[in-house]
């Protein structure tokens, strides 16, 4: 059950107090949004005016996007109901946000954050701001979510985000007004904005407004306990919070600050999110944002996804789409009215192999943790043979590092152990000991048993088992075969975690292309998800109460190289740490990087403009669709030379 209120339709949620008048912001003509009119007219929905914040965010953060205007459906495919929450990740609202060219962190949703010496932000809220509904928001939002919910123990049970944590502290918060919020520490948070302009970020704020009915502390006891029976669940606790995760996405009731507000409860087939009429922002001309009216999510199997897309029931589609997808997506193109463009990722390696360091087989454990074997299979695999069957030449031949375009590229990381050099490679092998051979070929490990190494692939996808297959060819003729582990991502993450993985495949770093003030925490044990330190990662996190101590010098290395990253005075010193990080992973060759820059389909119909040609892709930072600012995104309708001549002007005609 889903408690509805005020506010299931676009009227609904519009009706109730207007905001007081005030000015227009100062030098600026607004024009009324051509959808909303009727709204206005009926007195139903106050004018933009009374809508927008008193200092809007203006300009388009970047993007080299031409003016646009109002009006569209936008199309996509996802896979499941879940994948709402990409909307939030493609729509991109954020206290603070990154922007291109540079990655650098600017306001958003804030109008200003002011720092002291890495230890206090003051974020100022921008007056007049509102929810999708027409509330204000305020400081109010923040001290509920602070007060109310991250200090409650019945709805944070395992305490504060780690975010919020600063030598296991938490920060001191403060309210000095109704537009100013203050967290400070004792010593320096270098996460902290990343963390709020991150595709899944943190968020210091909940709607306090809608969200009080449900909470013990504000709600009247007899009408909270009959809204607990209706949900069928067990306490207060959990109704706020189902009904209270704004990245989710999935309760149409809860107001955003979000371009578009999803207007469709689950189960459904199709998902319609429509224009927030308090969105903070506004283009050049006085516009307020977003151009695009609606966006259609419509529910499909994702292994159909490229064919449904190649048949022009997508407007904009990447997701579920593979480079090889791409031949037959171009040939669709020629029947329909959509281009296929390539994007550039910015992962680390498009894919790597991950050596399980903290498998419980203590044999293969000991044979993982020898830095030469490692550099022999690396040695052993042709990537260039890779590169020109599977990705048609298109790729970086490189290791799973630091990728160009990034300040911290090193030409010698890239290539480190990654030459194709199979002789190099037996070499190390019988260094070890490994010379003994079965009568197929295959080398035997010190205990007898043939060196058969199972790699667990976490997806099914024909890119990846191409790839695999040449590998298992190359691997063959050094005397190690290779045997591939199909399955599903829970089944692997219970084998990674559990200690029984040997070595898998997957994408590489999230962020190939970094700045020395972004956070390396990816590149030390900090996490269970890493798949080459799994179970070093989950000591880390859980502070020693699972998983198991680091017990190798160049794993303890880099958890201290971490450690002094985020205790850094200066740049040159978060530099420093982040080089002799990269380093040690080159030397190391803890993950395996096979490929880079694999081009990313994006299927885009040719009457949406101000969507890059050529354009970075990535989940975080990026927010894919997000960091090129989906909300100027706009439909030239009646595709008049004139309307294809500005888009045209815009960011459709290059980089």
């Amino acid at each position: 059950m889903r408690a509805r209120h005020a506010g299931a339709a676009l009227v609904g949620l519009l009706i109730g107090a207007f905001a007081p008048a005030r000015a227009v912001p100062q030098g600026l003509t607004l024009v009324e949004t051509p959808e909303l009119e009727a709204l206005v007219g009926q007195g139903k929905l106050p004018p933009i005016a009374q809508r927008v914040p008193s200092e809007p965010m203006r300009g388009d953060l970047g993007s080299a996007a031409a003016p646009g205007r109002h009006g569209g459906e936008l199309r996509m495919i996802v896979e499941r109901a879940r994948d709402v929450r990409l909307m939030v990740v493609y729509g991109y609202a954020r206290l603070v946000v990154y922007a291109l060219p540079d990655f650098r962190i600017v306001p958003d949703i804030a109008q200003a954050v002011e720092v002291e010496s890495g230890r206090t932000f003051t974020i100022k809220l921008r007056a007049g701001h509102r929810w999708s509904d027409g509330h204000p928001f305020t400081a109010e939002d923040f001290r509920y979510f602070w007060e109310d919910v991250a200090n409650d123990r019945q709805l944070s049970p395992t305490g504060l985000p780690s975010s919020l944590l600063v030598d296991g502290k938490p920060p001191k918060v403060t309210f000095p007004d109704a537009q100013t919020v203050r967290y400070a520490w004792d010593k320096p948070n270098p996460t902290f904005l990343s963390d709020l302009a991150g595709a899944y970020p943190l968020y210091l704020y909940r709607p306090a407004h809608y969200l009080k009915q449900f909470h013990r502390r504000y709600a009247d006891p007899a009408q909270l306990e009959q809204r607990v029976k209706a949900a069928s669940v067990r306490n207060w606790a959990a109704l706020h919070n189902r009904l209270d995760n704004q990245y989710r996405n999935d309760n149409p009731d809860l107001p955003t600050l979000e371009p578009w507000v999803n207007r469709t409860a689950a189960p459904a087939q199709r998902f319609v999110f429509t224009r927030n009429p308090y969105f903070h922002r506004l283009d050049a001309a006085g516009r307020q944002l977003p151009y695009i009216d609606r966006v259609m999510l419509n529910i499909a199997d994702g292994k159909i996804v490229p064919v449904k897309t190649g048949a022009g029931e997508a407007d904009l589609q990447a997701r579920h789409i593979a480079f090889d997808n791409y031949t037959f997506l171009r040939q669709a193109s020629k029947r329909h009215d959509f281009d296929v463009d390539l994007w550039i990722p910015a992962r680390g390696s498009h894919l790597a192999l991950f050596p399980n360091l903290t498998a419980t087989d203590t044999g293969w454990r000991a044979m993982l943790r020898d830095v030469r074997f490692r550099r022999a299979l690396s040695l052993a695999i042709n990537r260039r043979e890779i590169n020109q069957v599977v990705y048609f030449g298109l790729a970086l031949e490189s290791g799973n590092t630091a990728l160009p375009g990034s300040p911290l590229y090193s030409e010698a990381n890239r290539l480190a152990w990654s030459r194709y050099d199979p002789g190099a490679a037996s070499k190390l092998l019988d260094e070890i000991g490994l010379t003994r051979r079965n009568s197929a070929g295959i080398r035997l490990m010190p205990d007898g048993r043939p060196l058969v190494l199972i790699v667990d692939m976490p997806s099914d996808s024909a890119e990846q088992t191409a790839v695999m297959q040449l590998i298992e060819d190359h691997w063959r003729r050094i005397g190690v075969k290779l045997f591939l582990k199909g399955g599903s991502v829970d089944l692997y993450r219970k084998r990674l975690f559990a200690g029984d993985s040997l070595m898998s495949m997957q994408s590489g770093a999230e962020n190939g292309k970094p700045t020395p003030d972004m956070s390396p925490a990816e590149w030390a044990p900090t996490n269970q998800q890493h798949a080459q330190w799994s179970r070093w990662g989950n000591y880390v996190e859980s502070a020693g109460k699972a998983g198991e101590p680091i017990d190798m010098p160049e794993g303890r290395e880099l958890l201290d190289l971490y450690e002094r990253w985020r205790s850094a005075a200066g740049a040159d010193e978060r530099r420093g740490a982040w080089q002799r990080m990269l380093a040690i992973h080159a030397e190391q060759q803890f993950t395996i990087g096979l490929v880079a820059q694999v081009p990313q389909p994006v299927v885009v119909s040719r009457r949406l403009r101000n969507v890059p040609r050529k354009a970075h892709w990535n989940f975080d930072p990026g927010a894919q669709f997000g960091i090129h600012r989906m909300d100027m995104f706009w439909f030239d309708e009646d595709g008049s030379p004139a309307g294809k001549a500005a888009g045209t002007a815009g960011a459709r005609s290059g980089g």
